[in-house]
């Protein structure tokens, strides 16, 4: 049996859960599909897996685990795992779904293979995995030798899909044993962003900037594109080192990756970091007065020229067309 860790928000699962819930049927279609939700309306997601085959959703209570504990979820998922006997547990790539898999796996004393985008599990004991390295930047191929099989599945690598057929999940509660060192660090509080608009995650055109737009106030053209086509703005890490947009906008390795349908970036080199958090974008326009620039490589579309003329002419455009 495969068990995956769902991630919610008010009682239903987020995305990059169920793109692990779609690799997981991709491993095993046929054995039983078991998750483990955590926080007081984890027991709604119920409601919402049906449909990607789930037989049973173990809803997490305990009086302590009213916010994240890494170590106390990871032991949580560790003592759940052993007591189903579990031949796998999966967790989405997610910052949080790597470091509760992490502490689950020292509990349990099984290595753990993260960003995993294939796995041949036909290979015998040993499951041969393919997996991201470095950000995407290197593909690595492995075996993955263990009594309990722990991945992560690499994020916006698997295209969601629904099972064949619905199930109709049960909902069981499970208490883990915990103590007081499995608290040591845990979520105080939550402070919301102050940044307005759609998330760059969640945003379908993002208009990003590097340190060709040149300063801050020059981030104004780009703020009115992205509002003409009902998008977001991003920015390189270049960028937010200069000051000029917060790390809330940051594209690439270690910022946010984007999703878009459409990614217009303007004035930036293509550097590997930054295409990393960009490479899940369905399409790339590139702005740059560089023909040679590495992002013009990678890019769907280029326009050779000066950001501060083509992007104001191209709102313009949009504007007197809509």
């Amino acid at each position: 049996m495969i068990l995956g860790l769902v991630e919610q928000e008010g009682g239903a699962p987020v995305e990059t859960s169920l793109e692990m819930l779609t690799f997981a049927r991709e491993i095993d279609d046929d054995g039983p599909l078991a998750v483990v939700v955590f926080g007081d309306e984890g027991g709604s997601v119920a409601d919402h897996l049906g449909a990607y085959g789930v037989g049973e959703v173990h809803h997490v209570t305990h009086d302590r685990l009213d916010s994240y504990a890494p170590e106390a979820w990871g032991a949580s998922v560790a003592q759940l795992a052993s007591e189903l006997g579990a031949d796998a547990v999966l967790a989405p790539g997610t910052d949080r779904g790597h470091e509760v898999l992490a502490h689950a796996g020292a509990d349990l004393d099984q290595p753990m293979a993260a960003n995993c985008t294939a796995v041949d599990a036909d290979a015998g004991e040993q499951w041969e995995v393919t997996r991201h390295r470095w950000g995407g930047s290197l593909i690595e191929h492995a075996r993955l030798d263990a009594g309990t099989k722990l991945l992560t599945a690499a994020e916006h690598e698997h295209p969601i899909e629904e099972a064949a057929a619905a199930t109709d999940p049960e909902v069981v509660e499970f208490t883990p044993s915990l103590d007081d060192s499995q608290f040591r660090v845990q979520i105080e509080r939550v402070e919301e962003s102050e940044v307005e608009g759609v998330p760059l995650g969640e945003a379908r055109v993002v208009v990003g900037g590097g340190r060709g737009v040149g300063n801050s106030e020059d981030f104004e053209k780009l703020e009115q594109l992205a509002e003409a086509l009902g998008g977001t703005v991003g920015a390189s890490r270049a960028a937010v080192y200069e000051g000029w947009r917060p790390h809330d906008d940051q594209i690439g390795l270690t910022g946010a990756k984007i999703t878009a349908d459409v990614y217009i970036a303007c004035g930036i080199s293509g550097a590997v970091q930054h295409m990393v958090g960009c490479k899940g974008a369905e399409n790339i326009l590139a702005i740059n007065t560089d023909p040679e620039a590495e992002i013009m490589l990678h890019a769907d579309y280029g326009v050779v020229g000066d950001l501060h003329e083509v992007v104001p002419a191209v709102t313009d455009e949009i504007r007197e067309n809509q």
